[in-house]
C-alpha cells in the first residue's frame, strides 16, 4: 500500500475514515501510560496525531512509518481532527 501525505488525508477527511491508511514522518510530543500512547506525526506536510493500544510512543524526533486506521472527529471551517490508530510501526 503507497505512503499518504498527512495533508491528503486531512484534506479529504471523510474518503479516508475508517481505512487503513500508511504514513512516514517525524515524531514529537509523545506520551506514554501504562502501555498507551499518543504522539505527532509530522510528514513535512502536515501533523496528525497517532495513538497506540501497545506500544507506548516513541521519542522525540524518531522517524517512523505507520499502518493504522484512519478516523476523522470533525471538520469546523478550515480545521480537521483526525487521528490514526496505529497498527504497525516501523522506526527508520
Amino acid at each position: 500500500m503507497p505512503l499518504s501525505t498527512v495533508k491528503s488525508l486531512l484534506d479529504d477527511p471523510g474518503q479516508h475514515d475508517k481505512q487503513t491508511v500508511h504514513v512516514a514522518g517525524e515524531t514529537s510530543g509523545g506520551m506514554s501510560i501504562m502501555g498507551y500512547g499518543a504522539y505527532m506525526l509530522d510528514d513535512g506536510t502536515g501533523r496528525i496525531t497517532i495513538v497506540t493500544k501497545e506500544n507506548g510512543a516513541p521519542r522525540d524526533g524518531a522517524k517512523v512509518g505507520v499502518e493504522g486506521e484512519f478516523r476523522s472527529a470533525f471538520t469546523l471551517g478550515i480545521r480537521t481532527a483526525a487521528v490514526i490508530v496505529e497498527s504497525s510501526r516501523v522506526t527508520q
